[in-house]
């Protein structure tokens, strides 16, 4: 009775996302996580979804295509992308990956990560790539949209922002942020007062965490810790095992069509594609698939 009871309650609940913790492989492999599989039910949509294994939008669109986001039909039977390879950077602090719309958050002592999906610069306020470090911590922010964002806001839709929008339930940073030492420090790591735009490009150039992901990371950060965002679409690892491994994602267009993967792709890429060990049908059809998902390439 109580357990039906409990159950009853949590059905009614908002979903709460809760980062995705890895175990770091001492080995020497990339490889962290394990593909699941989500059964659709009825009712189900992509965002239900993703919130439900904190994952972005636009990712589990990568790694089920053909599938309608906003009416899947139940009993489909859906890859959930918490697979992945680490970025090829120093695993120190935070590290967000602009193509695959993640933030991984590593702690010290080297044995796990943890995993965020972000929303980031939508086209024309495209999020820079930069090695830097935390400036502050800011608990209730309030928010000053520059002139540029008042101007388009205006123009767009009609209606004048504020010179400064106070804390509170109508400030988009939401009750946490993160400010980068960055340019004229303008680039911050907040939450949202909004149920969209997680794991998509929406914002004016920062990055958008879940309102219990921000909470989370805000109470972890210290001031001057080192931030690294890049931009790989595609990652590649040579496995302890043998395997070699790619991870392809949709690159990010500037003008708002596709961007062509194979255009994208920078030398080290190339030259992975072409060891002797690689069956390159295998390598191109990662590239065209461009799934999201690790794929082993081995010959």
């Amino acid at each position: 009775m109580m357990r039906n009871l409990l159950l009853f309650i949590l059905a009614f609940l908002p979903l709460a996302s809760f980062a995705n913790v890895y175990s770091i492989p001492q080995d020497g492999s990339r490889l962290v996580g394990e593909l699941q599989e989500h059964v659709v039910q009825k009712g189900d949509f992509f965002q239900t979804i993703s919130k439900q294994y904190n994952i972005g939008i636009l990712e589990l669109m990568e790694s089920n295509p053909g599938v309608d986001p906003f009416l899947p039909t139940p009993g489909t039977r859906l890859l959930i992308p918490t697979q992945m390879l680490l970025p090829d950077v120093p695993h120190k602090g935070i590290v967000i990956n602009l193509a695959e719309l993640r933030l991984y958050y590593f702690p010290k002592g080297g044995k796990e990560v943890h995993v965020f999906p972000v929303g980031i610069g939508r086209v024309g306020r495209e999020t820079p790539e930069m090695v830097t470090k935390i400036k502050s911590r800011i608990p209730n922010p309030s928010w000053t949209p520059p002139a540029s964002i008042r101007k388009d806001h205006l123009e767009e839709r009609g209606e004048e922002l504020p010179r400064v929008v106070p804390a509170g339930p109508d400030n988009p940073l939401g009750k946490f942020a993160i400010q980068l030492s960055y340019g004229d420090g303008s680039y911050l790591i907040h939450g949202t007062n909004k149920d969209f735009g997680i794991g998509m490009r929406v914002s004016a150039g920062c990055i958008r965490l879940n309102p219990d992901d921000i909470e989370w990371l805000f109470d972890k950060v210290k001031y001057g810790e080192r931030v690294t965002i890049i931009n790989e679409t595609v990652k590649t690892s040579t496995e302890p095992d043998g395997r070699q491994l790619i991870e392809v994602h949709s690159p990010l267009s500037t003008t708002g069509g596709k961007a062509d993967t194979v255009s994208e792709m920078k030398r080290g890429v190339v030259e992975f594609i072409g060891k002797d060990d690689v069956d390159y049908t295998k390598a191109n059809d990662a590239l065209l698939t461009r799934s999201g998902i690790p794929v082993n390439i081995q010959s």
